[in-house]
């Protein structure tokens, strides 16, 4: 599907956006596991979540759908059947590598498949799981399909990741939940921690840790301390979790705020659109994933945080942006991890400021649902950007003149969505190949833009 995009003057209103995907698939599956029903309000109405409630109805779960609400029947820890096939995960890795930990505990085999993209995408979840216990094999040994013969209880590991990862270490911690005794995740740098956020709502033991060269520190504190800084840092710091395994789950009801990766597309586009004024509500302000706005503010934009509140132990609030003479930054360092998704739509923004920009240590970009450095520096040159590509990030030239130009989704709804707010400020009109690829995430994303064009 094309969308065609021409330049706005002006972004005005007050919108929401989808529920936190993130959150949404953590809650169906752990309330999935739980003992008792699981009551989710504002769960994401994207492709992904969805797919991951089909996924627990072949595994015996009962899930009603009511609205925007979805009620999930736990089965508790040990009480999913057999499927009849394949489970399909579509296009989503999330769902890959976190119900592989829960299925590596279970006494039956699975086989998970994905998507032409998923298959083609790392599951860094084998060596983990199958030092746990559990038989995991993959093409080549990393990629989908995998097929899962479980195994209970399993072994607890201390498991060292090579590179911070949410989804990865969110496996290894559900995998956890079936082992005798304490299954610890380190990392090196903080990724986003909804996992351990739900499990503990949810009843878990759950320890989380910081250790600089040796010494435990308080975590919280260490990423308060980074966000206010908006700049990663090196050295020998590493993020230690840990869950206690074979408890049991007890229901909740869960609110899901919204996804603060979808605002960031009208973060962006609020800034780099003059007179722009935009307020997006009861959005979640995770402080492992509101680096973002921190990115932002460093380069000039004016965004505020009103009404913040704690719902269901989750940060939320409103964010406000105004149209902002925005200058160059570098992103890099142990902040990447905390703005991941965020980076494609940063770049728009980096485009349109004054001076250079300059993006590292982002490899996990070529990992996504489409190698986001290429389509990133590909889009940008084409819309006549001064941008070169890094191995692990890019440097943006910067100084805005975009001109309209045909790009292309790549199959991947952030690349689709980024170029959409590129168009906003571009030279003529800008086409979007593959556009319908923002449903994946953000259903009526082009809808919503365009109501903020009108007012």
């Amino acid at each position: 599907m094309q969308v065609r995009i021409s330049p706005v003057r002006k972004l005005r209103g007050v919108i929401s956006v989808p529920g936190d995907k993130s959150i949404s698939h953590r809650a169906a599956l752990l309330g999935a596991i739980a003992e008792g029903t699981t009551e989710i309000e504002g769960f994401a109405p994207g492709r992904d979540p969805q797919t991951t409630l089909e996924v627990l109805e072949r595994l015996g779960v009962e899930v009603e759908r009511e609205g925007n609400v979805i009620r999930i029947h736990g089965l508790g820890l040990r009480g999913l059947k057999p499927p009849d096939g394949p489970l399909w995960a579509g296009n989503s890795g999330t769902l890959m590598k976190l119900i592989s930990g829960i299925l590596a505990g279970q006494d039956f085999t699975s086989v998970l498949e994905g998507d032409e993209s998923l298959s083609r995408r790392p599951m860094r979840v084998v060596e983990p799981l199958r030092l746990m216990g559990a038989k995991v094999s993959a093409r080549d040994d990393l990629y989908p399909p995998l097929e899962i013969e479980g195994h209970f209880p399993l072994k607890p590991i201390c498991y060292s990741l090579p590179v911070a990862s949410a989804t990865v270490k969110s496996a290894l911690l559900l995998a956890g939940l079936y082992a005798e005794g304490r299954t610890s995740v380190e990392e090196p740098a903080p990724s986003r921690d909804h996992t351990e956020r739900m499990l503990e709502a949810f009843g878990a033991e759950v320890e989380r840790r910081w250790i600089r060269e040796g010494r435990f520190e308080d975590l919280e504190e260490e990423l308060d301390r980074r966000l206010r800084r908006a700049e990663g840092e090196r050295g020998r710091v590493r993020v230690q979790i840990s869950v206690e395994g074979t408890g049991k789950l007890e229901a909740r009801r869960v609110v899901v705020p919204g996804d603060i990766s979808s605002a960031a597309f009208f973060l962006v586009a609020g800034a780099i659109v003059p007179k722009s004024h935009i307020r997006i509500k009861d959005v979640g302000l995770n402080p492992t994933r509101r680096a973002v706005v921190e990115v932002l503010r460093r380069m000039g934009a004016e965004v505020r945080v009103e009404g913040e509140r704690l719902v269901c132990g989750e940060p939320v609030g409103d964010l406000v942006v105004r149209g902002s003479d925005l200058k160059g930054t570098r992103i890099a360092g142990t902040l990447i991890p905390n703005l991941i998704d965020e980076l494609p739509v940063l770049a728009v923004a980096a485009a349109c400021a004054r001076g250079e920009t300059v993006i590292r240590d982002a490899s996990e970009l070529r990992t996504k649902e489409t190698d986001r450095i290429r389509a990133v520096v590909e889009n940008l040159r084409r819309m006549g950007a001064k941008v070169g590509e890094l191995p692990d990030g890019m440097v943006i030239g910067g100084g805005g003149n975009l001109r309209g130009a045909t790009v292309e989704s790549f199959g991947d709804h952030r690349i689709a969505m980024a170029f959409a707010i590129a168009g906003l400020v571009a030279e003529g009109e800008t086409v979007i190949e593959g556009a319908e690829w923002a449903d994946i995430s953000f259903p009526g994303f082009f809808r919503t833009l365009e109501d903020l064009s009108r007012r």
